[in-house]
């Protein structure tokens, strides 16, 4: 790692390397072909700040600021991405609940979900709804003391697993006429359909399809005021774009130390194969995006921390470091030869699991738009 650390967050670094060498690296193999997830895992991982951590000690968080946020984040993501996924998961309710919730909803839901003591997804896109989350048409009606959602969520992370879902749906009320606001749907209270699906990435987080046909919650269980969740959630895709970036950076560092590993003591033709100019090549280009992504997510970390405007550092730290992982991920394979294909190794697995960052939280097209629309000061989004 290039960028400079304290001595605080090396020491921070240090342990949450020893913990996940010892306690998470283990697991993996087992849970990748059940595509099952470790939860009692997030109590633990809670400890180190990985729940709510940037929150304030006063909303139950650690107060972390968010280059060293970064630096977890690229831990997690070095280790197995399919872990740092589930935390950001986690922590998109846990945020949303501090931010906007009751003091009963912090009771019941944020307290728990701080202890990792409860499984939580975020219903966002839907079949024809994906990056434009104005688009959405899962609808929440007012009846009486009750609210009644209709609807369906798709590629729902955490969805075949979750006992508490965040649902964000078009609210008719009195008050209320189609905006968008949140909602807590409570799985064994309120019954919805779940279908889990498998996909190539990150096989570990349950995605699934969720159904909603006349699902009753009650009223309290709204988040916030009626029809102010969009906002609030794009005002959150800044960090979960930076959360993705840095588990980008740290998949993509994982394979080139693999990769640097493997080309040292592989012989091809009497001779070490890092011997080779074109595997150094590949190694320097490795080694070149690594760096460069790690700097930028640095970059949009720090001025975060600062309070600034960061829609344009964040999507840069996301388009750069995601399709730089997958890249990097690429050439990994490449070194490795047929050994990159077997499942005895995880450079498969990082193969796979880094194509899956440059979807979510906006895909790479949307971010290129935002860039443009940052620099130019003009909206290509209609």
């Amino acid at each position: 790692m290039s960028i400079d650390l304290n001595a605080d967050q090396v020491t921070l670094r240090d342990s949450i390397r020893r913990f996940m060498k010892a306690e998470v690296v283990p697991l993996i193999t087992k849970h990748e072909a059940e595509r099952s997830f470790p939860f009692e895992l997030l109590p633990r991982l809670a400890e180190f700040g990985y729940l709510g951590g940037t929150l304030s000690e006063e909303d139950g968080g650690m107060g972390i600021d968010y280059p060293t946020w970064a630096m977890m984040m690229e831990e997690a993501g070095y280790h197995w991405l399919s872990l740092r996924t589930m935390c950001n998961i986690t922590n998109g309710s846990i945020n949303r609940i501090a931010t906007h919730g009751t003091p009963e909803q912090k009771e019941r839901f944020l307290k728990p979900a701080l202890r990792g003591e409860l499984k939580v997804c975020t219903g966002l896109t839907e079949p024809d709804t994906g990056s434009n989350i104005a688009g959405i048409q899962t609808r929440a009606e007012l009846k009486g003391d009750h609210w009644v959602i209709n609807g369906r969520k798709m590629w729902i992370t955490n969805g075949a697993f979750a006992d508490v879902a965040m649902i964000v749906a078009r609210t008719y009320s009195p008050t209320c006429d189609g905006a968008l606001s949140a909602f807590i749907v409570e799985r064994a209270k309120s019954p919805y359909d779940v279908r889990r699906l498998d996909t190539m990435v990150l096989r570990c987080t349950g995605t699934a399809e969720l159904g909603f046909n006349d699902v009753e919650i009650p009223k309290e269980n709204l988040v916030g005021q009626e029809g102010q969740a969009l906002k609030g959630t794009l005002k959150g895709l800044d960090a979960a774009r930076l959360n993705i970036a840095m588990g980008a950076v740290g998949a993509a560092q994982a394979a080139l130390d693999l990769s640097i590993d493997y080309v040292k003591q592989r012989k091809q033709f009497g001779r070490l194969i890092g011997s080779y100019q074109l595997v150094q090549k590949h190694i320097v280009d490795m080694t070149v995006r690594v760096e460069a992504a790690r700097a930028l997510g640095y970059r949009a970390a720090h001025a975060l921390q600062r309070g600034q405007d960061v829609r344009q550092a964040c999507s840069i730290a996301k388009l750069y470091a995601t399709e730089s992982a997958h890249e990097v991920a690429s050439m990994a394979l490449q070194v490795h030869g047929g050994s990159g294909y077997s499942t005895d190794l995880p450079i498969e697995r990082i193969f796979r699991d880094t194509r899956g960052g440059m979807i979510p939280e906006g895909t790479t097209e949307i971010q290129t738009l935002i860039i443009g629309r940052e620099i130019l000061g003009i909206n290509a989004i209609s």
